[in-house]
């Protein structure tokens, strides 16, 4: 079982997402009732993400946020709130461009910021299982065709 996100990693730092706070009001009837599934919130879900991933202040202060080393904004607070739950039931209660946009913001950060990953790896993810799947996906990629990369539309099953 993947333990760091085929989510939110730091699609959480891009988008800032939190719980749904509330609930409906259970219904009047008799009936079974089916437990309502909390979702992430999805107000985010349409930002840029590369030109986050190229604002480097932005990009620093979620990061210090997630190490606990800086001050957190409101969304950065919900993320660091959220990520430890989304990371270990990877990301089951994210939409589908939330888990688009982690995986685009996680392999984002092991390709071009390593150090910075290392570091957020071992707060959430110390044996290294969501890096790992990362790498040697891409590394089964890199040696497909072009026909059968294309084909390939995302990197974990879930």
């Amino acid at each position: 079982m993947l333990r760091l996100l085929n989510t939110v990693a730091l699609i959480l730092i891009v988008y800032g997402v939190g719980l749904t706070t509330s609930l409906p009001h259970p219904p009047t009837t008799t009936a079974p009732l089916i437990a309502a599934r909390q979702t992430y919130d999805t107000k985010f879900d349409n930002v840029n993400l590369d030109e986050l991933l190229g604002q480097e202040r932005l990009l620093k202060n979620y990061i210090k946020c997630l190490e606990s080393t800086g001050p957190c904004t409101p969304d950065g607070k919900m993320l660091k709130e959220t990520l430890p739950e989304a990371m270990s039931t990877n990301c089951a209660k994210c939409s589908v461009k939330q888990k688009y946009g982690s995986d685009k913001v996680t392999h984002f950060l092991i390709d071009n910021r390593p150090e910075d990953w290392k570091r957020l790896e071992k707060i959430y993810d110390p044996q290294g299982a969501y890096r790992k799947q990362y790498l040697a996906q891409k590394e089964k990629n890199n040696s497909m065709s072009v026909e059968e990369a294309q084909e390939s539309t995302t990197f974990f099953e879930t």
